[in-house]
């Protein structure tokens, strides 16, 4: 009688305990087939990458609610490479390499604790053409090399105001003489978007900065696309301008035109066009094309497929 007294009592606070917390296992595998092209040089094979528009991944993440519009929350996430079943290259010889973090949020924002991304990587890639992909011509710029998920960080993202809202993120100088800090503000309202963000990584004594500026609207037939960012050292300024054309409820055309210019080389400029054709809310098809010029002579033609989960 006990022992049914008891199994009915665990039972009971084992059903309080779901009713109050969440557990998702979610993922998205992600491969491109592309061939690549340098002018003057022997044609490239075609080649199958990870993750065209998304690294392929695959996490965890949680929340408990405990209470006065208080909730605990968690990530896990790991990449990989699932043309070779591999961890992704860069992820190696860690269990959770792309994010692991806890956090609390409720009426004052969420505050993370982990490898929890940047404020700045938020916003980076927002209104890039071309889906911001492998096939994006963003791939001329120079500021792709920021940290965008260092640990020990700490990350607060404030309230939403009305459709403005900002975040900030700090690592701490544990480990080396690394440090990142980072900070965003936006608006999202309506068709409008605007974004705006800082970053500052620290090896030593360099300091390496990085500032973004994107932009987009969204005119119903049609929304366009524009960024802007800037580095210190190598010293580079960077531009895009694009649209994403709807033809129908499930196939989107997005074409774009970027350029940068680092002190003491030549300018590159990146010209690219793709199409994404959604076969469910899930799973996607994508291809397209990109030519770049200037420093380096080259293109590239893929298609890839994208599914989420």
């Amino acid at each position: 009688m006990k022992k049914s007294l008891i199994a009915v009592a665990a039972l009971a606070v084992a059903s309080a305990a779901s009713a109050q917390s969440s557990l998702n296992l979610y993922g998205i595998v992600d491969l491109v087939i592309h061939k690549d092209d340098v002018r003057g040089n022997p044609s490239k094979p075609w080649t199958m990458t990870n993750g065209g528009v998304s690294s392929s991944r695959l996490g965890f993440k949680g929340t408990e609610d405990l209470g006065g519009g208080l909730k605990a929350n968690f990530v896990l996430e790991q990449g990989f490479q699932p043309d070779t079943g591999s961890l992704a290259l860069e992820d190696a010889g860690q269990a959770f390499s792309r994010y692991s973090y806890l956090g609390l949020s409720g009426g004052f924002g969420e505050v993370k604790f982990g490898k929890t991304g940047t404020a700045y990587d938020d916003i980076s890639g927002a209104t890039n053409p071309v889906f911001d992909s492998k096939l994006s011509p963003t791939s001329v710029w120079r500021s792709g090399d920021y940290a965008w998920n260092p640990g020990n960080s700490i990350y607060y993202a404030t309230p939403n105001f009305g459709g403005i809202s900002g975040a900030v993120s700090t690592s701490l100088k544990e480990a080396g003489n690394e440090t990142s800090n980072a900070v965003h503000v936006k608006y999202e309202g309506g068709p409008l978007y605007v974004g705006a963000a800082f970053q500052q990584d620290k090896v030593g004594a360099a300091k390496t900065k990085y500032t973004r500026l994107n932009g987009s609207y969204d005119f119903g037939s049609f929304k366009l696309l524009a960024g802007y960012g800037k580095v210190n050292d190598p010293k580079a300024t960077e531009y895009s301008i694009g649209a994403d054309v709807p033809l129908s409820s499930n196939l989107v055309l997005s074409a774009g035109y970027a350029t940068s210019k680092e002190d003491g080389t030549k300018r590159d400029n990146g010209l690219s066009v793709g199409a994404a054709y959604s076969l469910s809310k899930r799973t996607t098809v994508y291809g397209g094309v990109r030519n770049v010029e200037g420093s380096a002579d080259e293109s590239r033609v893929g298609v890839g497929l994208k599914h989420a989960f």
